[in-house]
């Protein structure tokens, strides 16, 4: 026996032609034939009837006549088309009128193919395969489409469509929470205009690849992103470009980059830091022949400090000692650190000695001022600081290491003189020690 239910299921797979003619033989052939190719069938012979059937049934296809008593098939191929419901079902007209301005009259209203009476089936059947097989690979090209659109529209990158020449074509909506532009506010701007730097995006920069890029926002901050550029064909001249923030990335990346040149206690710059820092303000004052001055500073009787009053209270010392540093390195090409223990260097570029003799006096009397008791201090009743200067005006013949050691001469001479005070030297270039051996 076979299930009702599986026969209705079955039945709903079936392509479904609608026939609408008022002659009841071509109406009887049509339908009789139309069912031997398997397909599901519906008749009108009026087109007023053909419309209400259509909205409620959707068939896949019309054969609609065009010479019908009330309505006739142009007006109802014409309401077909602009109802949203059927718009979309192709029609194919029967008739015969066939004149080329009947023939033209009908692809005007909507159709999608013209048969001239009287009729030869097997051309029917043919006409009505080639309709069904051109919608049914329409709606899959559709269905796909949606489909894509869906995707891109949900994808949580933002995508744009870019010509050769970077103009916008297309963005996705996730482009609007990226750059704080609508989709539309963006078609028709080039893409080089959102970047951080303009011009990126000329010639042929536009190819394959990721790159990191900062792209202006609506609000005129810039953000840190990936863009990727894929060429859409190699021959439309399209690029896909897609951009993901990456601000949380550079964010935390910044964050380890930071944590890993400060040193932990005292969030100053840690001895790599400085290091790194002084080997770029050496060969720029190599190539600006102009002075160099570091400074070299121990704390005083630290052992004795730690000793008495305890680590906690030397560390919150180490503390206070690096903001004061930290306060007289005002400009961009100073720099305050942490060397190790209880000793700090700062680096003042572009500065002779006797400013950096005045800077490293007003920072032992910061030091000296903020009061801290060292109980055990054989030189003070306060915290103090002993404190070596050294300035070069360094050529391609002179080494790091010298500066080093001069300056660390000088704190030590601070010491051996009493402590508490500063000591200043001037280190004579390699080029003038040539020179000089040359003149004897």
């Amino acid at each position: 026996m076979t299930n009702p239910v599986s026969v209705s299921l079955a039945d709903t797979r079936k392509p479904a032609i609608l026939i609408v003619d008022d002659a009841p033989d071509n109406l009887g052939a049509l339908r009789t034939m139309m069912l031997r190719q398997g397909y599901q069938t519906f008749v009108a012979t009026s087109a007023e009837r053909a419309l209400e059937i259509a909205l409620r049934v959707k068939p896949d296809l019309v054969l609609l006549d065009i010479v019908m008593p009330g309505i006739d098939g142009l007006e109802a191929c014409r309401r077909l088309k602009a109802h949203p419901a059927t718009s979309h079902i192709p029609v194919i007209f029967m008739s015969a009128r066939g004149e080329t301005a009947d023939i033209v009259a009908g692809f005007d209203h909507g159709a999608a193919d013209y048969i001239a009476k009287p009729l030869r089936m097997e051309e029917v059947c043919a006409r009505v395969r080639a309709q069904l097989r051109m919608r049914t690979t329409s709606e899959t090209q559709t269905a796909q489409a949606d489909r894509l659109r869906m995707i891109v529209n949900s994808m949580d990158q933002g995508l744009l469509i870019v010509e050769a020449s970077g103009r916008i074509q297309y963005a996705n909506p996730a482009c609007d929470r990226y750059l704080g532009c609508q989709p539309e506010d963006l078609v028709g701007r080039r893409l080089d205009d959102l970047l951080e730097q303009p011009g990126a995006m000329a010639g042929d920069a536009i190819a394959h690849g990721t790159r990191e890029v900062r792209i202006r926002h609506r609000d005129g901050s810039l953000r840190p992103m990936d863009l990727t550029m894929t060429p859409m064909h190699a021959d439309d001249g399209l690029f896909v470009a897609l951009l993901h923030d990456i601000t949380h990335h550079k964010q935390s990346e910044d964050a380890l980059q930071r944590a890993a040149m400060l040193d932990p206690l005292t969030q100053i710059a840690n001895r790599r830091h400085f290091d790194a820092f002084l080997e770029k303000e050496w060969q720029r004052a190599i190539r600006n022949a102009t002075p160099l001055s570091l400074v070299v500073l121990d704390v005083d009787h630290f052992k004795q400090y730690n000793d008495t009053l305890g680590h906690a209270a030397g560390d919150v010392c180490l503390q206070k000692v690096a903001q004061t540093l930290q306060d007289h390195a005002a400009r961009p090409t100073d720099l305050a650190a942490r060397y190790g223990g209880e000793e700090f260097v700062l680096l003042f570029a572009e500065t002779p000695l006797d400013a950096a003799a005045r800077l490293a006096e007003m920072i032992r009397t910061a030091v000296r001022n903020l009061e801290l008791p060292n109980p055990r201090s054989p030189s003070a009743a306060w915290l103090t600081v002993s404190v070596g200067v050294a300035t070069i005006v360094p050529t391609q013949l002179d080494e790091i290491e010298n500066l080093f050691v001069c300056a660390d001469r000088a704190m030590y001479a601070a010491k051996a003189g009493g402590r508490n005070r500063v000591e200043s030297t001037l280190v004579g270039t390699a080029w003038e020690v040539v020179k000089d051996a040359a003149v004897i």
